[in-house]
């Protein structure tokens, strides 16, 4: 087609000339008319044969186009009905009107007209009926990209099978980095003599081994408690699967110990880069560390995180010498500061309150100034009436200041210690925590993926009580230590309010910390008094009782009337309640809180995490003792949504 439009062009050409060769004659016709005459004969003649030549230039052009014409008609049906894409036509009530031979090769049948697609391929309907252009359906054991033309009421199917098992390849083949630690194998094997010693690491060496040969994973010991997986992703979809059962394989095995040995395991996934999959790896195993052991993290490169595991109450091991370093750190970032602000969580309980006052005292013996930030309006009876006895202290009530007060008077060397948590969206005043670059977190709470970023000094202990004696370790350890009789009653009322009275995880270091603050006039009396309730409330917590239901694994649930608002601490009252019935392992109560959002409380004996299944709501906490909230749903809703992931917890495994 080209070439004839070239040659139409010179036709063009000749024709001009020829046309002034003509005005030549004409010119000279006047002197010469017998060459005149001859020259217009011969144009005459000439032009004949140009036309003649245009006419079969002409038909030529139209021959091709007519070809050109059929054979693209012939390519258009033979992709329509020959091309390995499959093409159907539908109404609108999803009624095949035409489909090409490979659609209807691909469902076996000879015809599809007239079928309709909810007979067909009912996985077609969910995309058409949300008008996606594109989508992902698998028909007759393959998998077919479709492109969907709205007008036209047409669909496109691209078989991508083949495409999908390579990238599925590709996926289960990107490698995983594991770190196994022996959570507790310094403690196991202190009083173990060297025959005893290699006895154990036989046993636990020959368990992992064992486990690494049947799920394919290449396993290397790198110290007597550290251990190095290599794997990838399909290997981890398994163990994932099983919800590492090696961590309760493990567990058990070594349980004729009189402390059976425990792991913690951490996984690097998602990414290509090696070094990246080590920083990961060891990442996630200080982030089951931080939770107190005996579990699997894996963290992701988006930040997100899946736990396993955690099922046992942690072994206390923490030494002296960490609260030492612990204290003498301390004091150096409070010498370094111009003020430092102590703040703890929302709607502070006495806990968060006794920790605030003790690390108050330690700031004021080494004549820093400090203040303890408080919301008034949000604090429960208990902490309301020892906030009444400090403010009546001359050196203690003007160091109680609102978060507002605080932001007004922050300076460029202010140090904030934040107490009870490690969340920034749980502490009393978000703001200060953007405001303020160093930061120091102390908390007995389980490590949760929500943390303050870069802090200069973190002391996280799951093994501790209480946050309160977690900070009377770190005063004892100061030099020159000097607490008043209302600061130490208000550490002890802490400690006491954790343990429930030294029932509930409580160990000797406990003690210990309660046999100082007593040593220095804690006031045992003045602690009931904080404690007392009114008998309105007591009422309330007795009928919350009342409509508990008794599920099977131990579980009581008791759900508050919608029309009534509690105060979280009778919620959290009525849980430890619930926990003294007979046959009870873990208690929840859930109820309408005062601040239009449903309060659940958690509470366990230890042989149910509670942690966990709280963690699944968005909540926290520690093993037998954890809360959430929960905005804009019913007390019905927020019911069902616990039976769920108490369903989900029975069934081995938690994930973020």
């Amino acid at each position: 087609m080209p070439s004839l439009l070239r040659k139409s062009q010179i036709r063009m050409l000749i024709f001009a000339q020829s046309l002034a060769m003509f005005s030549f004659f004409l010119f000279f016709a006047f002197d010469r008319w017998a060459v005149s005459a001859a020259g217009f004969i011969l144009y005459l003649l000439f032009a004949y044969l140009l036309l003649k030549r245009d006419r079969w230039y002409r038909k030529e052009v139209e021959e091709y186009i007519s070809v050109l014409s059929y054979r693209l008609k012939k390519v258009g049906e033979e992709a329509l009905l020959e091309m390995p894409i499959g093409i159907l036509l539908i109404n609108d009530d999803y009624d095949i009107e035409w489909a090409n031979p490979y659609m209807a090769s691909c469902f076996k049948e000879e015809s599809l007209v007239g079928r309709s697609l909810y007979d067909v391929a009912d996985d077609l309907i969910p995309l058409l009926k949300k008008e996606e252009e594109t989508g992902t359906v698998d028909l007759s054991g393959r998998k077919y990209k479709v492109i969907y033309k709205k007008e036209e009421r047409l669909l496109y199917f691209f078989d991508i099978t083949e495409q999908a098992a390579l990238e599925k390849m590709y996926q289960e083949e990107k490698p995983v980095i594991g770190i196994i630690f022996l959570d507790n194998y310094d403690e196991v094997t202190q009083a173990m003599d060297d025959q005893e010693r290699g006895s154990l690491n036989n046993r636990i060496a020959s368990l992992l081994n064992e486990w690494a040969q049947d799920q394919g994973v290449f396993l290397k010991r790198v110290s007597s408690d550290r251990y190095v997986a290599f794997l990838n992703e399909k290997i981890l979809a398994n163990l994932e699967e099983n919800k590492f059962s090696i961590l309760d394989f493990v567990r058990e095995s070594t349980s004729k110990n009189k402390t059976p040995i425990t792991l913690s395991i951490g996984i690097g996934s998602g990414v290509s880069s090696l070094p990246e999959l080590g920083v990961l790896a060891q990442s996630s195993l200080d982030l089951a560390l931080g939770r107190g052991g005996d579990q699997a993290a894996i963290k992701l490169p988006n930040g997100r995180v899946k736990f396993y595991g955690g099922k046992t109450n942690p072994m206390e091991k923490r030494t002296r010498v960490r609260a030492r370093v612990i204290s003498h750190a301390l004091r150096e970032l409070i010498l370094e500061s111009s003020r430092i602000f102590i703040m703890g969580h929302k709607y502070p309980d006495m806990d968060a309150m006794g920790a605030s006052i003790g690390l108050l005292n330690i700031a004021r013996m080494n004549n820093k100034e400090a203040y303890v930030i408080l919301d008034e309006q949000k604090i429960d009876s208990g902490v309301r009436k020892l906030l009444a006895d400090i403010k009546q202290h001359p050196e203690l009530g003007p160091r109680l200041i609102s978060p507002e007060r605080a932001l007004d008077i922050i300076e460029q060397k202010s140090l904030l210690i934040v107490v009870d948590t490690h969340k920034p969206s749980l502490v009393i005043e978000e703001k200060l925590a953007h405001r303020i670059d160093r930061i120091v977190v102390i908390d007995h709470h389980r490590r949760s993926e929500e943390f303050f970023k870069n802090p200069l000094l973190v002391y996280m202990e799951p093994y501790a009580s209480s946050t309160s004696e977690l900070v009377t370790e770190i005063l004892e350890y100061q030099p020159n230590p000097k607490i008043e009789m209302l600061e130490a009653t208000a550490l002890l009322a802490g400690i006491i309010v954790d343990t429930k009275s030294f029932t509930l995880r409580t160990g000797s270091r406990t003690f210990d910390a309660a046999s100082f603050l007593r040593s220095k006039g804690a006031d045992t009396i003045l602690v009931q008094k904080y404690f007392k309730e009114d008998v309105e409330s007591y009422l309330k917590r007795a009928r919350l009782i009342e409509k508990a239901k008794f599920y099977p694994r131990g579980i009581a649930v008791a759900k508050g009337d919608p029309s009534v608002r509690y105060s979280q601490v009778l919620i959290a009252q009525t849980a430890d309640t619930l926990l003294m019935m007979e046959d009870v392992d873990a208690s929840f109560v859930i109820s309408e809180r005062s601040d239009q959002t449903v309060a659940i409380s958690a509470r366990s004996l230890g042989k149910i995490n509670v942690q966990l299944i709280m963690e699944q709501l968005d909540g926290g906490g520690h093993l037998t003792n954890a809360a959430t909230q929960l905005r804009d749903v019913s007390v019905d809703e927020a019911e069902r949504m616990l039976l769920k992931a108490i369903d989900d917890y029975f069934e081995g495994g938690k994930q973020e």
